[in-house]
C-alpha cells in the first residue's frame, strides 16, 4: 500500500472522528456535555476491499464553554493505527476548525453547519475530501463519512460516553 493512499485513509477516518464529537444545537451550550472520554467501534470500507472493524477512544476538552472543543483521538484496526488532535469552533450554526493526524503527518480543515441537530460537514486536506453526517443523542454519537472515488469510500462509527 502506498503512503499517500494510507495517509488519505487515515486522514479521512481521523477527520470523520473529529466531527463525531460535535453535538446538535440546543438551548444549552453545544460542546459542554461532550467533555470527557468516549469510546466505540465501527467499520471502514476501502473502495477496493471488504469492511474492516475499528476501535476508537476519544478525549474531549471543552476549551471555551459551549463553543470551542479540542480533542485527542486514538483508533486502531488489525491493520491500521491513527492518532489525531483537532480544534473545532462553532459560531451560530457554522462550524470551522482544523485537524492533524500525527502518525502520518496529514492535516486539513473542517467546515460545515450544525442545524436542528444535524451536522453536515466537509473535510479537506491535501489528499482528502469527504462529506460527513453526524448525530449526537445524550451519551451516544453516530456518524457516517462518504468519500466516493477515494481510497477509503466509507466510515461508520458508533461512540458512547464513558460514565464514571
Amino acid at each position: 500500500m502506498r503512503l499517500n493512499s494510507l495517509a488519505a485513509h487515515i486522514g479521512i477516518g481521523a477527520a470523520c472522528l473529529v466531527l463525531g464529537g460535535i453535538g446538535p444545537v440546543r438551548a444549552e451550550p453545544v460542546f459542554d456535555s461532550l467533555g470527557g472520554a468516549w469510546s466505540g467501534i465501527g467499520t471502514m470500507k476501502p473502495s477496493d476491499g471488504p469492511r474492516e472493524k475499528v476501535r476508537c477512544k476519544v478525549a474531549y476538552n471543552v476549551t471555551k464553554p459551549g463553543r470551542s472543543l479540542s480533542l485527542d483521538l486514538r483508533c486502531a484496526s488489525d491493520a491500521y493505527k491513527m492518532v489525531l488532535s483537532a480544534n473545532i469552533d462553532q459560531d451560530g450554526t457554522e462550524l470551522s476548525g482544523n485537524w492533524f493526524e500525527h502518525e502520518y503527518r496529514q492535516g486539513g480543515k473542517v467546515v460545515g453547519t450544525n442545524k436542528d441537530g444535524l451536522i453536515e460537514a466537509r473535510i479537506e486536506g491535501n489528499t482528502v475530501a469527504a462529506l460527513v453526517t453526524i448525530q449526537t443523542k445524550a451519551n451516544h454519537q453516530s456518524f457516517l463519512m462518504e468519500a466516493p472515488g477515494s481510497w477509503m469510500s466509507e466510515v461508520a462509527i458508533e461512540l458512547n460516553k464513558d460514565v464514571k
